[in-house]
């Protein structure tokens, strides 16, 4: 039996989860894009987020982010920092004009063990996605497009961020919609 939805509550939110040490897979990608990619030699940071996307009957925000705080479904605490996102007036944690690819498992950024601890836990069914989010910035008066030059994989040469064999990519070139994952990808 699925809860009736509380007043003022969300019924979809996206949970941003970001390393507290350095990221080695974001050091190792900045590195490779800026030492053998055509477009990388404008990039001047990289930095990637997980991203959870909770979608149905919601709790109020301050018991979303409690339950996402107690499960290791979504992050671990000691190592990750989580920041809930519930409207989509509310800011992502990304920079100002900086471009973003969202990269997902095609056919697979669905996370049915976290929609089953969900369920067990509060009694309501959910469905939960899941991408990754690479945030860019590159070397001033650069063309943020470039995003689409690094994002898929075409040779050695050419992108670094997604796999067209096995994942698909949006390119957001201003704020992240909410929503986001499961949306028709804006690069094939």
């Amino acid at each position: 039996m699925t809860a009736p939805p509380l007043r003022g509550a969300p019924r979809c939110a996206q949970a941003w989860i970001e390393l507290l040490a350095g990221d080695p897979e974001a050091i190792s990608a900045l590195a490779v894009a800026r030492s053998r990619l055509e477009a990388g030699h404008e990039i001047t940071w990289l930095k990637r987020l997980r991203l959870f996307e909770l979608r149905g009957s919601l709790p109020t925000r301050p018991r979303l982010e409690r339950l996402l705080h107690a499960s290791i479904q979504f992050y671990n605490p000691h190592k990750e920092r989580c920041l809930v996102r519930t409207a989509p007036h509310e800011a992502a944690p990304i920079p100002a004009g900086r471009p973003v690819v969202v990269v997902t498992e095609r056919g697979g950024e669905r996370r049915p063990a976290a929609e089953r601890w969900w369920r067990h836990r509060t009694g309501s069914d959910i469905e939960v996605r899941e991408g990754v989010a690479w945030v860019l910035e590159f070397a001033p008066g650069a063309d943020p497009a470039l995003a689409r030059e690094l994002a898929m994989v075409r040779d050695r040469r050419h992108g670094l961020l997604c796999n067209p064999h096995s994942q698909d990519a949006t390119i957001v070139l201003g704020k992240v919609p909410l929503p986001c994952l499961g949306q028709t990808p804006a690069v094939a």
